[in-house]
């Protein structure tokens, strides 16, 4: 298109676990991001306890955003079995919510899903023994699915893929061994590599590490805001990426 640009700043960032007493402390770094961005990506955990009064708070606070937001939910956002009430909030002030789902901004495509839990590689849960373990791992080849099923979807050239949940093991190492079962997915790994995904982004991983890169050597970006806030205390909370609409 001819109003496309060559270059699309994407600001990314997740685990703002907004509550209902964050009234004015997120608006400034909204403010931030709409200076530097053309696109606000977040990563699931936008509220506490997913409760409708956390997200009302964040729709105020979004209103410093001036840009497209693009969301996936986090394990918090169903904390209190009000996805869809927090949904609706937040689709009413003009956020796209990704579920399985797709969108195209600026000639950029992006496909999100929050994600599951499950481990990663020869170590990843399997789906043998009680039903309550086949459920479990049911639930992470259904996230992985529903992000193949978006990818497939876009014909863009450049894909972003926007998570809760990591999909490799190097951007959550840093947090204690033992919860690495529980911060992410290798399932989700594989859709991203079959259509050759330019970057993904996820956060939930809080003391993980700021980048890594699928065995395919796609990008992988931590942008959990406790995280971020750590490695960089003198900046805004947030990651900020360039993307060229065409590879």
């Amino acid at each position: 298109m001819a109003d496309t640009p060559e270059v699309v700043r994407l600001a990314a960032v997740g685990d703002i676990h907004c509550t209902k007493t964050s009234q004015g402390n997120l608006q400034p770094l909204f403010s931030k991001i709409t200076e530097s961005a053309d696109v606000l990506l977040l990563c699931g955990d936008l509220t506490d306890y997913g409760l409708p009064e956390e997200a009302h708070v964040l729709v105020k606070e979004l209103a410093a955003v001036k840009i497209p937001t693009i969301a996936v939910f986090g394990n918090h956002d169903y904390e209190s079995g009000n996805p869809e009430a927090i949904e609706q909030i937040l689709c009413d002030s003009g956020v796209t919510i990704l579920n399985g789902d797709t969108c195209e901004v600026q000639g950029i495509g992006f496909a999100g899903v929050k994600g599951f839990a499950g481990g990663f590689g020869s170590k990843a849960l399997g789906a043998w023994g009680e039903d309550i373990i086949k459920n479990f791992v049911h639930e992470a080849v259904n996230e992985a699915l529903k992000l193949e099923a978006a990818l497939a979807k876009l014909e863009t050239p450049q894909r972003i893929a926007v998570l809760h949940y990591s999909p490799i093991q190097a951007t959550v190492e840093g947090e204690p061994p033992e919860i690495f079962p529980f911060l992410g997915s290798s399932r989700l790994e594989e859709p991203l590599t079959r259509y050759g995904v330019t970057a993904a982004f996820h956060g939930h991983a809080h003391h993980g590490h700021l980048e890594g890169r699928t065995r395919s050597n796609i990008p992988v970006y931590n942008v959990s805001m406790p995280l971020l806030k750590k490695a960089f205390p003198d900046q805004p909370a947030f990651r900020l990426l360039e993307i060229p609409t065409t590879p």
